[in-house]
């Protein structure tokens, strides 16, 4: 851990402003408690201005929450469906448990103890004529992102990959007719495949950057080799492409106004 803190000091120093814990599944490890104190340490002895974490939500607890919630500012948490056939045909069913059920149930717990609740969704060819406005607006995000489905080379598509996702691929249009149907909803934040490929800053966990350009993810060499400076230059960040698709908003919910 200690190596991680200093990892993270060097990149503080270079000016970061916001982390975003993801994965794979960042509660895996240590049921959420190595995660914890990475957000503490963010927060409290960084103080960076946010602090945010993505996951699919099957392995949070309220005693989470209640441990470290006061140090996130935003848990986005993965939804493609409000159909629970749909989720378990996408692969998102969380064994007997109600995906959506314990959607509602960690919404909640960012209410009481005052984390920023935002929703990921991909879509994808099994819920891309699905209707979910009357869900996200009673789960009422700080944001809903909502993107397409991404074809990435030795992940989810090629000969090597983990699983195979070339079936679950829309066309641009496909996407945007979903877009035009949920239009009505105000953090509603689209991320076509265009602006999602190379907009991100990508560290992997032996600390490399992943240059997303060519649709695979190729690692820089490790900071813990050659620092920061030298391995961000093989990122391929698009920081332009950041600012158009709205990666810079208000991202502390010191500053969100929110009614708890």
């Amino acid at each position: 851990m200690m190596l991680i803190l200093l990892l993270l000091i060097i990149i503080f120093l270079l000016g970061m402003e916001k982390i975003n814990f993801s994965g794979g599944e960042p509660f895996l490890h240590q049921r959420g408690e190595f995660l914890g104190e990475m957000v503490r340490y963010c927060k409290q002895e960084l103080q960076l201005p946010s602090v945010s974490i993505v996951s699919n939500g099957s392995m949070i607890k309220e005693k989470w929450f209640q441990s470290y919630g006061e140090y996130l500012d935003i848990l986005a948490v993965s939804c493609d469906s409000f159909d629970e056939d749909t989720n378990r045909t996408i692969g998102r069913a969380q064994g007997r448990k109600s995906h959506i059920e314990n959607l509602q149930k960690v919404r909640d717990w960012c209410r009481e103890y005052k984390v920023a609740f935002k929703i990921n969704s991909v879509i994808n060819t099994f819920n891309v004529h699905e209707d979910m406005t009357e869900h996200i607006t009673a789960l009422n995000p700080v944001r809903w992102k909502v993107f397409q489905c991404l074809l990435i080379e030795g992940e989810n598509t090629g000969g090597n990959s983990l699983r195979e996702a070339e079936k679950f691929v829309i066309t641009e249009q496909d996407f945007q007719d979903f877009l035009d149907r949920h239009k009505s909803i105000e953090c509603l934040v689209p991320e076509s495949n265009q602006k999602m490929r190379d907009s991100y800053l990508i560290l992997d966990e032996y600390m490399r950057f992943l240059d997303c350009r060519a649709g695979r993810k190729d690692p820089s060499k490790s900071i813990l080799d050659v620092g920061v400076q030298e391995a961000i230059q093989f990122s391929g960040f698009d920081e332009k492409m950041f600012l158009k698709r709205g990666g810079k908003y208000v991202w502390s919910k010191a500053d969100m106004k929110l009614e708890w």
